[in-house]
């Protein structure tokens, strides 16, 4: 029997379209916004995302969202491209399935995380 985690989990990623790694590059290009949710202390351990914009998880809504006061610049409308990153690709999809939930309709993350993109973005 699966834990209550591993079925919100399979939940949330049934409501995106993931992305591979070696997706990313081409997302970019067609002006994704790549977001790196991991906390400061892992992205110094692990290392950094250069094409990144850092937002740690927990305002991560409140900056995504076009209709919040705390947006960001990127956050015009609900067709931005959101591609979340975390470290290994579980929070990523729990946090692009709450975009998605926000009506963030392109919101998705990476399967496999900065682990699985470092090697693809150098």
């Amino acid at each position: 029997m699966p834990s209550r985690i591993d079925v919100v989990l399979d939940e949330a990623r049934a409501k995106l379209t993931r992305l591979a790694a070696d997706e990313v590059p081409a997302a970019l290009a067609r002006g994704a916004v790549l977001v790196d949710i991991r906390p400061a202390a892992q992205r110094a351990a692990e290392g950094e995302v250069p094409q990144a914009l850092v937002i740690e998880r927990n305002v991560l809504e409140w900056r995504c969202d076009p209709t919040s006061d705390a947006r960001l610049r990127h956050a015009v409308d609900d067709d931005v491209e959101w591609v979340v990153l975390c470290s290994q690709g579980y929070t990523s999809s729990l946090a692009a399935a709450s975009l998605k939930d926000l009506g963030l309709r392109r919101a998705t993350d990476v399967i496999g995380g900065y682990h699985a993109l470092k090697s693809v973005l150098v």
